[in-house]
């Protein structure tokens, strides 16, 4: 009797087998003359040395299956292992508008009209500039687009940076190392990333930097190939830091540069980089701008209240 091994790699093998192995016994029924046994992240398969090739290759579609979706189901299981061929699968799954399939197999995908340009001028433009307000998925959108970009191996890593100006608090006084310090920083970017990579997948992927997250200071002297790299909170760059970030740009790199410029937390008399390279880059071909507004903000309804009141006062000086 001929013998298969698999073994689950940067896959939940509780997710993926499914509660109480019911996965497991869904694919015993489809081959019914194979033994299959799972112990722990390790399938073995034994039978007849054709059928283990079936089997092989229907079980890699499922794993193809569940990287772009995140999820594995009794529906998903019994359309791969009855479609005609992984082409037939695939044509069935293709949804246009959706970015990403995040963990549990939400659809991610753009909410508003100008989320959809934003998605649209990064087709067309290897940098792009994403303005606007609190909440209306610059950064959101953007890390969609970046996971899109590694599934589909048109980049082979992430990065994503911010600068390190404290709004109104002081890195300084908080307990622990550089690291320590700086996590909390950039939660709302672990935040996206744990919305879209499942967790075992994503601590793999920062582990082997795959995925990059590091404040500014950290691409100086750096050049970004193959790269999907994003600037958030861009309005807190000077001169100096923007201009060093967008000429760190390597080959087959995109690059997209978020930033509020209400919400400027540098020192008074110094200049927003973003500000400065918005009129600076406007008119350079391969260079998209966009901006978004209070008609964007996906949060609760009343973060658009909220922003429209200060926009009254702001306007009103």
């Amino acid at each position: 009797m001929n013998e298969l091994i698999i073994e689950l790699s940067e896959i939940s093998p509780r997710d993926f087998f499914g509660e109480q192995n019911s996965h497991i016994e869904l694919l015993k029924r489809y081959f019914p003359k194979l033994k299959i046994v799972a112990r722990g992240n390790k399938l073995r398969i034994y039978g007849d040395e054709e059928m283990l090739e079936e089997f092989d290759r229907r079980f890699n579609m499922l794993i193809d299956h569940y990287g772009k979706f995140n999820r594995l189901d009794e529906n998903a299981i019994e359309r791969v292992l009855t479609s005609e061929s992984k082409e037939d699968y695939e044509s069935s799954n293709e949804s246009g508008e959706v970015l990403v399939h995040g963990v549990s197999g939400r659809m991610i995908k753009p909410q508003t009209a100008n989320q959809r340009r934003l998605v649209e001028l990064m087709r067309k433009n290897d940098m792009v500039f994403a303005i606007g307000p609190a909440g209306t998925g610059k950064t959101y959108t953007g890390v969609a687009l970046a996971v899109k970009a590694l599934k589909e191996k048109q980049v082979k890593r992430i990065i994503l940076t911010r600068p390190a100006v404290e709004a109104g608090e002081n890195l300084g006084f908080l307990p622990g190392d550089l690291k320590e310090k700086l996590d909390p920083y950039m939660q709302p970017l672990y935040d996206a990333l744990r919305d879209m990579i499942p967790h075992e997948k994503l601590e793999s992927y920062i582990e082997k930097g795959v995925i990059q997250i590091a404040p500014l200071a950290f691409m100086r002297g750096r050049t970004l190939d193959h790269a999907f790299v994003i600037l958030d909170e861009a309005q807190n760059t000077t001169h100096a830091q923007m201009k060093m970030f967008l000429t760190r740009m390597g080959k087959s790199a995109k690059f997209m540069v978020t930033g509020d410029p209400g919400q400027i937390d540098l020192p008074k008399r110094v200049t927003s980089g973003l500000k400065e390279a918005i009129l600076v880059l406007q008119d350079v071909d391969g260079v998209g701008i966009i901006h978004l507004d209070d008609k964007d903000v996906i949060r609760h309804k009343l973060v658009k209240k909220i922003i429209a009141a200060y926009k009254r006062i702001e306007n009103a000086e």
